[in-house]
């Protein structure tokens, strides 16, 4: 593994109504708050069932797409995707089936990540897809950053929350705003993921 000391911690999401893109933002937050770790947030382009279809190579708003140097360059790693029936988006899983030289080239082996998800149902499946994105992650060696108890929000949250990572409950609509538990454990994830990765850079 090339080892990076330059603190940056990379932040990838995909989104659609919003919600995650948020959760993103927060982690990046606990990151920044941080001295000496920086959030480098980027997103993925849409899967498209069409085959003819495709997304233009920059998005028309928000951050840029993740590129592989962005995962060879960071210290940390925070992924986040809405649920799809209990599973990371195809966008994210897309995305990750494509990391195969950073695989062979162990490029994340050793590093620390986190997972963080939202879903439109209480129910919808966010621990299971939280470990959706896990396990390639660990196929990659890297080493899983979870929220523990002593954060108190995980016992008094009614919306998401989990010890696998953050998580929102959005509504169908997306119209669920995040809780101020949701927000709070949002940004302990990212402080904890970037405390750690500095630890280990």
């Amino acid at each position: 593994m090339t080892k990076n000391i330059n603190g940056t911690i990379l932040v990838i999401y995909y989104s659609r109504n919003g919600a995650t893109r948020q959760l993103a933002e927060l982690i990046a937050e606990g990151i920044e708050s941080v001295p000496g770790a920086s959030a480098r947030i980027r997103t993925v382009p849409s899967v498209s069932a069409t085959s003819e279809a495709t997304e233009p190579e920059i998005p028309a708003s928000g951050p840029p797409y993740v590129e592989h140097k962005d995962l060879e360059e960071c210290v940390g790693l925070a992924l986040g995707s809405p649920t799809r029936f209990g599973n990371m988006a195809s966008a994210m899983k897309y995305f990750l089936d494509n990391t195969t030289s950073q695989w062979l080239s162990g490029a994340l082996a050793g590093k620390p990540a986190s997972v963080f998800t939202s879903t439109g149902s209480m129910h919808g499946g966010q621990e299971s897809t939280l470990l959706s994105m896990i396990i390639p992650l660990m196929h990659h060696g890297m080493v899983i950053v979870g929220l523990p108890y002593s954060n108190p929000e995980l016992m008094n949250t009614q919306t998401g929350g989990s010890p696998y990572g953050v998580t929102h409950y959005a509504k169908t609509d997306g119209s669920a705003p995040i809780s101020t538990e949701e927000k709070k454990l949002a940004i302990a994830q990212g402080k904890r993921l970037a405390e750690i990765a500095l630890k280990l850079a």
